[in-house]
Parts: C-alpha cells; sequence; structure tokens
C-alpha cells in the first residue's frame, strides 16, 4: 500500500518539484494539497493523509498552528516542518506542536523520500545530531531556570530510562547510546519505546524537547 502523501506550501512551483520526485516513487502516492494552513485543514477533513509535508510560512494560517491543530486529533497523520533553517525561528515550535521533525527545503530527494518512509514506519524522522543542532539555535526560546531532576513527568523513569533520555537529547543515535552503554540496539531502542509510553511522547524528537524544556539538557548537550 502506497504512503499516502499531503504537501502543504503556499508555493506552488515547490509543490511541483516535491509532487515530481514523489510520484516517481512506487511506494508513494501525493493525495493531496493546499496553498495554506486553512485549506490544509479542510482537505484532511475528506482526505486520508499518512504524512505532511508542511511548510511553515504561509497565509492565513502558518504552519505551527497548522500542525498544532492536525496533531491535537487521534490517529492524525505525520507532519514533517519544511524549513529553511536559518530563516525560520518557528520549526522549534513546529516539534512542540506536535511534528515528528523537519526537513530542509533544499534537502536532496533521497533524503526526503527516505524521511517520509522512516515517519510513516514509527522510526527517527531527521538524524538526532540535526535535531540537536535546532535546538541549539533556538535553546534562547527556552526555559532558563534552574534543572528540576524531580520533574513529575522525568521522575517516571527509572535511572536507565533517564540515562537514555539524556543521550538521545544529546543527539546520539540508537547505535551510539549502545556503544555508549554498552548496550544491544534492541535493547536501546527498547528503552525508548518506554520513555515515549512514560511521557506520552509522539517520538524520540519529542523526547529532546521535553529534555531541553526541563532543564536536563542545556545548548551544546551540557546537563
Amino acid at each position: 500500500m502506497s504512503i499516502r502523501v499531503m504537501l502543504v506550501d503556499d508555493q506552488a512551483l515547490l509543490r511541483t518539484g516535491f509532487r515530481m520526485v514523489l510520484a516517481a516513487q512506487p511506494d508513494m502516492e501525493v493525495v493531496a494539497e493546499a496553498g495554506d494552513g486553512v485549506e490544509a485543514l479542510e482537505v484532511l477533513r475528506s482526505t486520508e493523509v499518512d504524512v505532511v509535508l508542511m511548510d511553515v510560512r504561509m497565509p492565513k494560517l502558518d504552519g505551527v498552528e497548522t500542525t498544532h491543530r492536525i496533531c491535537s486529533h487521534p490517529d492524525a497523520p505525520k507532519v514533517l516542518i519544511l524549513t529553511t533553517f536559518d530563516l525560520d525561528e518557528y520549526a522549534f515550535s513546529g516539534l512542540k506542536a506536535g511534528a515528528s521533525g523537519f526537513m530542509l527545503k533544499d534537502v536532496p530527494p533521497g533524503e526526503l523520500l527516505g524521511a517520509i518512509r522512516s515517519v510513516h514506519s514509527g522510526d527517527a524522522v531527521v538524524a538526532p545530531s540535526t535535531t540537536r543542532r535546532l535546538l541549539d539555535r533556538f535553546s534562547p526560546m527556552l526555559p532558563s531556570g534552574t534543572p528540576d531532576p524531580a520533574h513529575k513527568e522525568i521522575g517516571r523513569l527509572t535511572d536507565r530510562e533517564r540515562e537514555v533520555m539524556l543521550l538521545v537529547a544529546q543527539g546520539l543515535s540508537n547505535g551510539e547510546i549502545a556503544a555508549r552503554l554498552v548496550l544491544s540496539e534492541a535493547t536501546v531502542k527498547t528503552h525508548v519505546g518506554r520513555i515515549l509510553t512514560k511521557l506520552d511522547l509522539r517520538d524520540r524528537v519529542q523526547v529532546v524537547v521535553l529534555a531541553y524544556e526541563t532543564g536536563l539538557v542545556r545548548a551544546g548537550g551540557q546537563h
């Protein structure tokens, strides 16, 4: 069954480019397009979508608020934020709103396709190191208070789960975490899954966001 993709961008030329790339894939299908957030929400009421490629800066309703509204529904499609990175300070807000990750608008086609497949299967959307760079860039948007080890959500984790969470937030992949803690990748994946369940988070991107928000990790990976 093909991955049903929706393109949301106010630039028709960009949508055309993305559509041509996706149409060439045997496992993907562009089932809908929209030029702004209001139109996107309307289309989604009557169209089944698996993954939404979401622009940030759009008229009427921007990508952050649109993402928030989409992700507030159960069984919502996954959302990939499309950003110019250096210009879009909204990217971090997009992750907080429920997006499963972000991609640069000039991303090589192969990486974009890989990201769509990854998020559709429930895996990490972007490289943890890329997520870390984004969060480091926008860390001034985060609380600057003293870290609270007894945070009610973090306190639900075991010592090992907390250790894994810190390493995820510092930009390490599952394989790197396994090597650091002398564990198997399967065990690390299990720990990450339990962290998601206990903290009621959608994916590892939101694990990173929470770690920064609670002060467990600071810009540059300090903790």
